[in-house]
């Protein structure tokens, strides 16, 4: 399938420049035990995962080795459904890809998410146990308010995307395994390419633009390397604000990338085998679920469970991640 024409339709477009640069606590019998089985080193990199490190390497090490549970969130479970709707609703043929129909798609597929993690009902649980209906109603349309803003944004009746929920691997020839989702994929008559994300939170303000617009890149360098093409445009959609952001990458553009995340691997290498871990304290500590362990608000880590591999003497140590 294709698309037409790459262009977008939005109250705003902005073309960037380059930018530098379930929830239960373990039980303390056989925790322990639990986690060195769980835990493995890291193999492959994620733009999700990549992010976490470069924000703070102990909540990396939390969610990658440790891989501690955490309370699901209303607002990210928000983003799954809206997600999914946005993806379905392209199974219908483009004379039904209205904004009624969207809307009447969110209740469907919230229950079809809670049928797989029930654990998401405790989001919209009183006290008691008994559902707060009143709450859910809200949150569901809350949902159904960001499904109609894509409206205004684009037009599904013309758009045939080449592939939706795209899963893409790749290997670099460094060994470094890059993997990720892309949300949709369209392809011009012409050849071109063009990624598109949706975003359920607000466009952020130019100078905080940077992890997006990495993450996009992330799946342009992906892309490029299995398909052995630049694609043409970066598109993020954010629903939360009405806007649309996009960028169009050039080789320089991903071999600086493709650097960037062997730098950010190598930072990983060093403090996996060292088991130096160090938190990266921002105003995002506010909303981690993680503060009871970790040691800028008076917590302690888990123990470590894997191997400590000694550094050679001399070596280059965790003072590198700094720099990533």
């Amino acid at each position: 399938m294709v698309c037409g024409p790459l262009s977008v339709a939005g109250r705003r477009v902005f073309a960037m420049g380059t930018v530098t640069g379930t929830a239960e606590e373990p039980s303390a019998a056989g925790s322990a035990a639990a986690r060195a089985a769980d835990a493995a080193r890291p193999t492959s990199l994620s733009p999700s995962r990549a992010a976490d490190f470069i924000r703070c390497p102990l909540l990396y090490r939390f969610r990658v080795i440790d891989r501690l549970p955490e309370k699901p969130s209303a607002a990210a479970t928000r983003g799954t459904v809206v997600h999914a709707v946005l993806e379905r609703l392209f199974d219908s043929p483009a004379a039904e890809r209205t904004a009624p129909r969207a809307r009447a798609l969110v209740p469907g597929e919230w229950q079809r998410l809670l049928a797989g993690r029930p654990e998401l009902a405790e989001l919209f649980a009183r006290e008691d146990g008994s559902q707060d209906a009143e709450r859910l109603a809200e949150w569901l349309g809350d949902a159904e308010r960001l499904v109609e803003r894509w409206f205004a944004l684009e037009d599904p009746t013309r758009l045939e995307p080449a592939e939706r929920e795209l899963y893409v691997e790749t290997v670099l020839e460094s060994g470094l395994t890059l993997r990720g989702f892309i949300d949709r994929v369209d392809v011009a008559p012409t050849g071109e390419v063009r990624i598109v994300d949706y975003k359920t939170g607000k466009a952020p303000a130019p100078q905080f633009a940077g992890e997006a617009l990495f993450q996009m890149k992330f799946y342009a360098l992906v892309l490029w390397r299995l398909r052995g093409a630049v694609p043409r445009r970066l598109q993020l959609v954010y629903l939360g604000s009405g806007d649309v952001v996009t960028y169009d990458p050039d080789e320089g553009d991903l071999r600086g990338v493709e650097r960037k995340l062997l730098a950010l691997w190598e930072a990983i290498r060093l403090a996996t085998e060292s088991g130096d871990w160090r938190p990266r304290p921002t105003r995002l500590c506010d909303w981690c679920d993680h503060q009871a362990r970790c040691p800028e608000f008076g917590g302690t880590p888990p123990p470590y469970p894997l191997e400590i591999i000694p550094a050679p003497s001399g070596g280059a140590g965790q003072g590198r991640m700094g720099q990533v």
